[in-house]
């Protein structure tokens, strides 16, 4: 057991103060009254009242004292930890060019389940700064690395396809960015998760060039293709309205390969959410680093006891004062 409020005991100061002027100083507390000498009666026989007059008074004493007892908040310990915050920094490089609108994952798009599995991913982290780029012919940064999720999620929200209002896929500008916002980090552990459904065929940076950039600056890249194998379909509008146009899987997952293993990460394939997710799953619980923070603990209060019976005390014996030992005055 131990005390949430230890201070409080410094009331015992004042509640031995107390008893010492009540019990010595007592003519002082009572209202002078003469009366003849007593002395004679010294002598006869006392009964069980006068024998345990200081009853009452003690009681008092000793409900003040379980009162201050209960002020000093008592409480038992359940647990105690020490905590552990496994942060990194972490860009998410996030595709937006036109294919992104197939519906491989009839009904939603490529661009939809990817927004919602990353989402799912940024709620799961703690302490982690994560930022976001978008990208296409160009990258764009989103939203810089913060540990504010909230505006994170709500930047997620807008990008759409076309956001960059340019067209093909510039992967090597995409890592390119993302490694500029994370060569000044002083985390242990720096990644990029990067996110597509094509190869790149647009930007000045070569993917080879940009994964070796980036491994240099010790920033480890997930890579993740997105879409079915095959054929897909991607609405497109025509002179007759929307039409559902077939295209074919582009995804150059040898390059993407070379990417990961680079840089010391994985390259996954996501055809379906459920894979989707599974795979911000596993680079969830792949990329952790501990950081030990204050040991944490849970308590139980144990103060109502002690005030209850201190409160009985008092109200006994207050009550026996005016009663069983009633003085006059």
């Amino acid at each position: 057991m131990n005390f949430a409020n230890p201070e409080a005991f410094l009331l015992f100061i004042f509640l031995g103060l107390l008893v010492w002027l009540r019990e010595n100083k007592s003519p002082v507390f009572r209202a002078k009254l003469p009366f003849p000498s007593l002395d004679a009666a010294k002598s006869l026989p006392g009964t069980w009242r006068t024998q345990f007059i200081r009853m009452p008074g003690w009681l008092i004493y000793v409900g003040l004292g379980l009162a201050v007892i209960a002020l000093a908040r008592p409480r038992n310990l359940l647990k105690g930890e020490e905590a552990h915050a496994r942060g990194i920094d972490i860009m998410i490089a996030l595709d937006t060019s036109g294919s992104m609108r197939a519906l491989d994952f009839d009904p939603k798009d490529r661009m939809t389940v990817a927004k919602e599995a990353t989402k799912n991913f940024i709620l799961h982290r703690q302490y982690d700064r994560i930022g976001l780029v978008a990208f296409a012919g160009v990258a764009l940064l989103q939203c810089p690395l913060t540990l504010d999720y909230g505006p994170l999620i709500e930047f997620l929200d807008q990008v759409e396809v076309g956001v960059t209002t340019t067209e093909n896929t510039a992967i090597g500008t995409a890592i390119a960015t993302a490694s500029n916002h994370l060569k000044r980090s002083t985390a242990k552990s720096k990644v990029i998760i990067l996110v597509t459904d094509g190869r790149n065929n647009s930007g000045e940076i070569d993917p080879e060039t940009a994964a070796k950039a980036a491994a240099s600056l010790n920033i480890k890249i997930y890579t993740i293709g997105v879409g079915i194998r095959g054929e897909s379909k991607i609405p497109v509008e025509t002179v007759w309205g929307k039409q559902l146009v077939p295209i074919q899987e582009d995804i150059d997952e040898p390059a993407l390969e070379d990417i990961a293993r680079e840089t010391g990460g994985r390259y996954y394939r996501a055809a379906s959410t459920k894979e989707f997710n599974e795979i911000f799953g596993e680079i969830d619980k792949l990329e952790k680093t501990e950081i030990k923070g204050p040991t944490t603990h849970e308590y139980r209060d144990q103060y109502l006891g002690w005030l209850i019976v201190g409160m009985i005390l008092i109200t006994s014996g207050c009550g026996l004062q005016l009663t069983i030992w009633r003085t006059i005055p």
